[in-house]
């Protein structure tokens, strides 16, 4: 029974610890966009690197590439 009084202010601790924690996350802006960044999963980043070309033609070029230089 005396482990109760040290279990419940112990995790009335934590919880306002917990409360403060998500409180601070909110104020700074933590989710403020939440479909950001698992849209910015989908853009391809290579098409920075070659602005002329699409990714999927580089892709097809450096593929016939492989091809000769495997047959010769």
């Amino acid at each position: 029974m005396e482990i109760v009084l040290v279990l419940i202010p112990l995790s009335l601790i934590l919880l306002s610890v917990a409360v403060l924690i998500f409180r601070w996350a909110v104020r700074n802006g933590q989710y403020d966009d939440l479909e950001g960044p698992a849209h910015r999963i989908l853009f391809d980043d290579d098409l920075a690197e070659t602005p002329d070309k699409t990714a999927s033609e580089s892709r097809a070029e450096s593929g016939r590439a492989s091809d000769k230089d495997s047959s010769a």
